[in-house]
């Protein structure tokens, strides 16, 4: 009888068989190729919870509530509660991912608010602000969970 291999939070990324997978995925060069690995790697449901995991992600980084997250994507706020532990908690992709601060929510909110602080000149906050011209690059990955 074959052993079941187990992942642990320690242990996970030292797997032959994680690192196995994330060495697939590194090999796709195009959005096709990871869309035909996703697909042959995951079912249906398994892609589609993906696909939601991450829109959750992007909606909680704008500073939305976890109850508007929930009822706009179909989720549970289980769901959103746990990406949101991921986000705050998690290894740092979905916030490399989505440029997101470890606070999304309240990082947001003091983004949003109209009165500059007293520190921030006009210049200064230009100058900080990223450029809206300039591209974010985007990986096949991220292409392909962003389609619907």
């Amino acid at each position: 009888m074959a052993i079941k291999h187990r992942f642990t939070e320690d242990s996970y990324r030292k797997e032959p068989w994680f690192r196995a997978l994330v060495q697939a995925f590194l090999t796709c060069k195009t959005e096709e190729e990871m869309g035909d690995l996703l697909r042959d790697i995951g079912t249906l449901g398994e892609l589609q919870d993906w696909c939601e995991r991450l829109d959750v992600a992007r909606l909680l980084v704008t500073g939305k509530s976890y109850r508007q997250v929930a009822s706009e994507i179909g989720v549970s706020t289980t769901t959103v509660t746990r990406v949101a532990r991921a986000i705050e908690n998690g290894t740092g992709g979905y916030r490399k991912l989505l440029h997101a601060h470890r606070h999304h929510r309240m990082m947001h909110a003091a983004k949003t608010s109209s009165a500059p602080s007293p520190n921030e000149t006009p210049a200064r906050k230009q100058a900080s602000e990223p450029s809206a011209e300039a591209p974010k690059p985007v990986s096949v990955l991220q292409k392909y969970l962003g389609r619907k």
